[in-house]
């Protein structure tokens, strides 16, 4: 049981980054690329070199993975974190002094940064809204609960009344605790995405037949429209062959008789009054 509450505190130590501002000369310090020393600079959020985090009671720079270290009577730099006095601090009122040294601070000067026995604005380091100390105990809060949850071996019971544990942990600070392992039942959120996908699905075939449906009326309307224009290109070809003498089978055209005496090779007239003679009517032999 106690492996499941080594891992997530595990993850959480250590990770939040913070820029140390000086309160004086609002200038961030910022870890040299080049060698360990220490510079001040304009703050920089994005800049790795003047994000710094604590690390138990040491001050590492996520940049140069260093620690800031005391190398001297009152010099200050960065070197490799190996846990020892020298890379750890005392963090108190906004003031950062050598782990066991209660009189020299870090203190900020045109040069860069040195340690002095001289407390104000410029010994006074914070972050963008809190100091560098609300920092080191906002992230040692979690390291007590991951030590008492390491150390007891006490059965949670939420039905008894005023428990208190080992190390003192009370029924408040353990419910605090324990919401970061809360499960909940799933079932309520897993019926909701079930419901959710049948309507999708509905909604989706709804859509997949009504394109159907608009395509195969297109289609319908885009055929009917050829059809007819074919009809009529037709129909015009037709007439253009027709004789320019209109016909109308309707009406039929009215032959006029042929007189009977009419005979092949005459020239016949047809007068206005109706009266149709023959234009060269043969004499007869009696009469010559």
């Amino acid at each position: 049981m106690k492996f499941f509450w080594i891992i997530p505190f595990f993850l959480l130590q250590g990770t939040e980054a913070f820029l140390m501002k000086n309160a004086k000369l609002k200038l961030c310090l910022q870890a040299s690329t080049v060698n360990g020393n220490l510079l001040l600079e304009d703050c920089d959020p994005e800049s790795d070199f003047q994000d710094w985090s604590w690390q138990g009671d040491s001050l590492m720079n996520r940049g140069t993975q260093s620690c800031l270290s005391v190398v001297g009577a009152d010099r200050v730099q960065t070197s490799l974190c190996d846990g020892t006095s020298s890379t750890r601090w005392e963090c108190s009122n906004s003031l950062l002094s050598p782990l066991g040294s209660s009189q020299d601070y870090l203190v900020a000067n045109k040069k860069g940064v040195a340690l002095t026995n001289v407390r104000g604005l410029k010994a006074q380091w914070q972050d963008v809204d809190r100091s560098v100390c609300e920092v080191k105990a906002a992230e040692a809060e979690p390291d007590r609960y991951f030590t008492a949850a390491l150390a007891s071996t006490h059965m949670y019971n939420p039905m008894a009344g005023n428990v208190t544990l080992a190390l003192g942990i009370d029924e408040v600070e353990l419910e605090e605790l324990l919401w970061f392992f809360r499960r909940e039942d799933p079932s309520t959120w897993n019926y909701s995405i079930l419901a959710l996908s049948f309507v999708a699905m509905i909604l989706g075939l709804l859509l997949l037949t009504i394109n159907i449906v608009r395509n195969r009326k297109r289609k319908i309307h885009t055929y009917g429209g050829a059809e007819q224009t074919t009809q009529q290109a037709e129909l015009e070809a037709k007439q253009a062959l027709m004789p320019v003498q209109e016909y109308s089978p309707a009406e039929p055209l009215k032959q006029e008789p042929v007189p009977q005496d009419q005979r092949s090779g005459d020239v016949v007239v047809q007068w206005k009054d109706g009266t149709v003679t023959s234009l060269y009517a043969e004499t007869p032999e009696n009469a010559i």
